[in-house]
């Protein structure tokens, strides 16, 4: 056995053995926490590593050095290592970590060289380097790419573009936060702090990151420039992310957003596009620009298509496009698709309402007694389940209108009106139909066939102009029924035509006050409708002066009163802040319907916008507790059904609006419970969402008599043209539970009527083209019978049940028919899915998901979307929805004949 070798002396030790005690150094000593860091890097590091650190020590110790020429190639090699280096997209570049260390030596350095071509190359390197070691708020990075080079900012990489984009925005910001110039801390001036965003949007535009493009532009109020750099490429990306913008910044900006993304689609002429974004903004120039501008005769007949949809009228000569423009073909498409889908079979209200199924209903206490009431609201289900089918099992069905008998007084109105929802969009058969209740001597009837003629017209335009021939004679009539009658009749027949001959007819009975203030406001409601969204100032001036003092107290307090007010709001809808001025008047005006007018007014202005504090507003006028003895309340009521005015169509504000609802439902006073149902409906029409249907479904049981009707007429419209089967069970559930509450039973009945709208093939929402355009007609529509049920008593349960047909101009076929271009049905092969947000996302993902696939015409949800199974055929419209026009793709034609030569 060898003895051991003698210990060397403690010097002689090697360095590394002496590590064996963790934390201390070879002699022993505790470590200080800068080389405990050091000691775990080095061991962490490889080889690799330990060189490129050593080489970027060795280039700074060079950089100190006095000899010039040795500064050049060292800025180069450092500028190398720096671009080439590779690293994961959660890490530090390694060249910028082991710099670090030396970022101050690089600054000092930088200060000691004089002016020339070096010390800007070394800027440039400092820029990059600020990028992680500068302090924050100082925006180095910034600075130093001003003293550097004018080398391109690309050159050195995506993140240093976007990490200069945000300090360029945060210099911007503050000049916009100091009072004067001499307070800023801004680095550079607005001139140059621009210039450098130009350079940066076409590379940030060329690496698809659109987003981080606009949101630069955005928030240096210059997107006015982004047209120039956007291609045929990043059009659609870009377009579509402003577009999506709009909700969520403050005006003007939003506008400013739809008018950049309208250029961009008018540089690459997609018409379509651009026609659907100057409709968004209600600009009547714009649209006719958009529609005069299309070169081509059928991309013309498309445009046509979207703007009837909108119900907007434009002057052409073109007979064929004047006729789209006028919907003329509407019934005839609509009955093609009922034939296509087979359901051309007219249905009766016992076919809707299925009472084998409502399990034992007793006949005690309620059986006969209001057979009448019932008879009534079987009218109404009758004339929603077959509206614009032509046909139906009372109306039509005999000769001698037999069914209308069997209403009462004004039963007997609705019930003759009732034939003009069945033959809906059919002038010429209609008004034959319709002719012979004309010259009934049934007051009654004659005031229903009024009706009728009012809907019959609705939504389509005629060259002969029937509606105005017929109902004009009756607007001055004695019979104040009849004069009722005939002023409704105009408002639905002519609802957002604009048409002035019609305004000149009803305008004198705003403001004449030895008429019933029941005539004045339903001529002004009327009004509303025909010049919906449209501002014009001779109504508004003579219904606020109606308002304001030419009115007694009495007659403010009519239940008629509250639609002089609805139709002073729809006048403003979707104008935002040009209403203020009305608001402004309204504030003053000391009466007891000024608050409640005004709220109205004020969430028609800012309908389907999202407007944060608009919600917040209405949110506020719930605050209040109000003694409804000594005050009209009923301004908190619409102030709810505001919420939804407002926050539709935007599925965040829609989110939070539902969640608003719960906690005012719990906490609210009567008039705002009452009002939370109908929020609802407004919210969710024609989209039956589960979690909506079961919170109406509770409510429908409600021991206020309020709550429970509102609750059961806000299941029809969120279920409306749906036949949502889960729906139809509940209601039929609540017929068994309210057969002997007359009026809770009409409402029942009426709900179930509108769930099976047009045989399920119409839709009561007022959005379309892919939810992005609200239709004002459609809203109108809605918020007529919102407002008829804050009053039931009064409007609903009494006279007032015609007011339920304002629903039909709020109808619209849900459907996805193609055309060829002989604007004949041509069945193509369609896939339908739910409709998938792509905002933002990378490269091109799907925007449907789930889908099956369909042969046209088809039917379409609220939330579904579809898009064509092939190539071969091209769409002229950018959304598959409502009539489309397809042509044969060239490309597709040479794919064919490349495949038969091979």
């Amino acid at each position: 056995m060898t003895a051991p070798p003698p210990a060397k002396p403690e010097d002689e030790q090697p360095k590394d053995a002496a590590k064996n005690e963790k934390g201390k150094d070879a002699k022993g000593k505790p470590l200080t926490e800068e080389e405990k860091k050091k000691l775990e890097e080095e061991e962490e590091l490889s080889e690799e590593d330990k060189q490129l650190r050593e080489e970027l020590e060795m280039l700074v110790e060079r950089l100190k050095e006095s000899n010039t020429d040795l500064h050049k190639p060292t800025l180069e090699t450092l500028r190398t290592l720096i671009r080439t280096s590779t690293s994961s997209m959660t890490a530090v570049p390694k060249p910028l970590k082991f710099l670090r260390p030396h970022y101050q030596t690089v600054v000092d350095v930088y200060q000691k060289w004089p002016d020339g071509d070096n010390k800007r190359f070394l800027a440039d390197i400092l820029s990059v380097l600020s990028m992680s070691f500068s302090e924050d708020g100082k925006r180095e990075s910034l600075r130093y790419r001003f003293k550097g080079s004018s080398e391109s900012a690309g050159s050195w990489g995506h993140e240093y573009v976007r990490h200069l984009a945000l300090e360029l925005i945060g210099e911007y910001s503050a000049f916009d936060e100091a009072d004067t110039v001499e307070k800023t801390d801004a680095l550079l001036d607005k001139e140059d702090i621009l210039k450098l965003a130009l350079e940066l949007v076409p590379f940030l535009l060329k690496h698809n990151a659109e987003a981080d493009a606009v949101d630069l532009l955005v928030e240096l109020e210059a997107l006015v420039h982004l047209p120039q750099f956007v291609d045929k490429d990043t059009y659609s990306r870009v377009c579509l992310y402003l577009l999506s913008c709009v909700q969520f910044v403050s005006p003007p900006d939003d506008i400013e957003c739809l008018t950049t993304a309208h250029t961009i689609y008018r540089h690459q002429e997609k018409h379509t596009q651009a026609l659907q974004v100057s409709m968004r903004m209600q600009d009547q120039q714009m649209i006719q620009e958009d529609f005069n501008n299309c070169p081509d005769l059928l991309m013309k007949k498309q445009l046509a298509f979207l703007l009837a949809r909108q119900q907007l009228s434009i002057e052409t000569e073109d007979e064929e496009i004047q006729e789209i423009l006028n919907n003329s073909r509407l019934s005839e498409h609509f009955l093609a698709l009922g034939r296509d889908l087979n359901v051309m079979e007219p249905k009766a209200p016992e076919d809707i309402y299925k009472t084998h199924l409502e399990g034992n209903r007793s006949t005690v206490g309620g059986g006969n007694v209001d057979s009448a009431k019932q008879n009534l609201a079987a009218t109404f289900v009758n004339a929603f389940v077959n509206a614009g089918f032509g046909s139906d099992k009372l109306m039509t069905a005999t000769e001698d209108g037999s069914w209308i008998y069997k209403n009462k007084d004004h039963g007997m109105m609705s019930a003759a009106a009732s034939l003009g929802a069945i033959l809906l969009w059919d002038v010429e058969t209609g008004l034959t139909q319709i002719d012979k209740y004309l010259y009934s001597q049934e007051d009654h009837i004659k005031a229903g066939a009024l009706l009728a003629i009012g809907l019959v017209n609705a939504g389509v335009r005629n060259e002969s102009d029937p509606a105005l021939a017929l109902l004009s004679e009756y607007v001055d009539n004695t019979n104040s029924g009849l004069r009722i009658a005939a002023i409704v009749a105009l408002g639905i027949a002519y609802a957002g035509t604009g048409r002035e001959d019609v305004g000149e007819l009803l305008s004198p009975l705003v403001g004449d006050y030895k008429l019933s203030m029941e005539i004045s406001s339903l001529a002004t409601l009327s009004l509303g409708l025909i010049f919906v969204g449209q501002m014009n100032g001779d109504i508004i001036s003579a219904a606020m002066h109606t308002l304001m003092g030419d009115r007694e107290d009495a007659d403010l307090k009519d239940p008629y009163a509250i639609y002089m007010g609805l139709g002073l709001a729809l006048l403003h809808l979707g104008k935002q802040s040009q209403a203020d001025a009305t608001l402004a008047a309204l504030e003053v005006m000391g009466n007891s319907l000024a608050k409640t007018i005004l709220v109205l007014v004020d969430t028609c202005a800012y309908a389907g916008t999202g407007n944060v504090l608009s919600i917040q507003r209405m949110l506020h006028y719930c605050n209040d507790h109000i003694d409804p003895e000594k005050e009209n309340d009923r301004f908190q009521a619409f102030a709810v059904i505001g919420i939804a005015l407002i926050a539709m169509g935007e599925d965040i504000g829609t989110e939070m609006a539902l969640r608003s609802f719960n906690h005012l439902m719990h906490y609210g006073e009567p008039v705002i419970r009452r009002a939370v149902p109908l929020a609802l409906g407004l919210l969710c029409a024609s989209n039956p969402l589960v979690h909506v249907l079961d919170v109406l479904s509770k409510y429908s049981h409600d021991n206020d008599q309020d709550v429970s009707t509102n609750a059961i007429f806000a299941m029809g419209l969120v279920g409306a043209g749906t036949n949502n089967a889960r729906l139809a069970q509940m209601l039929r559930q609540l017929a068994a539970y309210y057969q002997t509450e007359a009026n809770h039973l009409f409402v029942v009945r009426i709900a179930q009527g509108l769930v099976h709208l047009g045989k399920g093939t119409l839709t009561l929402n007022p959005f379309h083209s892919n939810r992005t355009l609200l239709s004002p007609v459609a809203v109108a529509g809605l918020m007529v019978n919102l407002v008829a049920f804050t009053d039931t008593k009064n409007l609903i349960f009494a006279r007032g049940h015609y007011l339920l047909y304002h629903l039909i101009i709020s109808a619209y076929p849900r459907l996805l028919m193609t055309l060829d271009e002989q604007l004949k049905p041509f069945p193509v092969t369609v896939r339908v899915g739910q409709a998938v947000d792509v905002v933002g996302q990378a490269g091109r993902p799907k925007t449907i998901t789930g889908f099956q696939t369909h042969s046209t015409p088809v039917l379409l949800a609220y939330t579904e979307r579809a898009e064509l199974a092939s190539e071969e055929w091209l769409s002229l419209a950018s959304v598959l929805e409502g009539f489309v026009i397809l042509k044969k793709n060239p490309e597709w034609e040479e794919e064919e004949a490349d495949g038969a030569g091979k």
